[in-house]
């Protein structure tokens, strides 16, 4: 999967966010390499202090950059953590939107381990961007709540959707399974089962895996459970 270092409409994307007031002409100007240099440092310091405590003397020394590049940047302490969420929740739809298509067209079995799996290891190379999610998803801010979490679970919970929809299409589940009670049950489900994966704190409370049982082992057993669950 595509990481925001290599994201290939980052330039577009930035160049929309200028258009919407979100940051200056001033930022777009840089080189790409520095553009990312400065959102992850936003991203490590509000996930080490909380978006609320964010402190923008941390951010640019994480950065390497002026506190005045900053301003000149997004205008305000506020402006920088705006445009942070609102690229990083850009980001992470357009990936996991481009596959889509590719997972619904997979028999079901296949396509919930392609869609688990293939998010784990996704996340294991983004895991400053998974952490600051994690802080919005478990912690409770009601800002980052209804501009972080909610659009980007909707998009993990219609991707799952449409898998259920083109199996049943296909023939492969009963006729009658409740797809859309289905559809958040499996959602669930592949959320305690990723997120522990991605963040061990959170595996030693739900106990997902351990030296006794591998991710592979589980990930069979998922798979059994569910298909013995809807499949004909």
């Amino acid at each position: 999967m595509t990481t925001i270092s290599d994201w290939p409409q980052w330039p577009t994307q930035i160049l929309q966010l200028e258009q919407a007031g979100k940051v200056t002409r001033t930022f777009r100007r840089l080189d790409p390499e520095r553009q990312q240099a400065v959102v992850l440092a936003i991203l490590d310091e509000a996930i080490e202090k909380g978006p609320a405590s964010l402190n923008i003397k941390q951010v640019a020394e994480r950065a390497g950059v002026a506190v005045g590049s900053l301003y000149a940047y997004f205008g305000s302490r506020e402006g920088l953590l705006d445009f942070a969420v609102e690229l990083c929740v850009r980001f992470m739809n357009d990936t996991f939107n481009a596959y889509r298509a590719y997972l619904a067209a997979l028999p079901l079995r296949e396509g919930l381990a392609a869609y688990l799996m293939g998010g784990v290891e996704w996340g294991q190379t983004q895991l400053g961007l998974v952490r600051f999610f994690a802080r919005a998803a478990y912690q409770g801010d009601p800002l980052l709540q209804e501009r972080v979490v909610q659009p980007v679970g909707e998009t993990l919970l219609a991707i799952v959707r449409e898998m259920l929809q083109a199996a049943a299409a296909r023939g492969e589940l009963r006729p009658d399974v409740d797809l859309e009670a289905t559809t958040r049950l499996i959602h669930a489900l592949t959320l305690a089962v990723g997120d522990s994966q991605m963040l061990p704190y959170l595996n030693t409370y739900f106990r997902v895996t351990d030296e006794t049982v591998s991710p592979e082992r589980l990930l069979a057993a998922l798979g059994e459970l569910i298909m013995r669950g809807v499949g004909k």
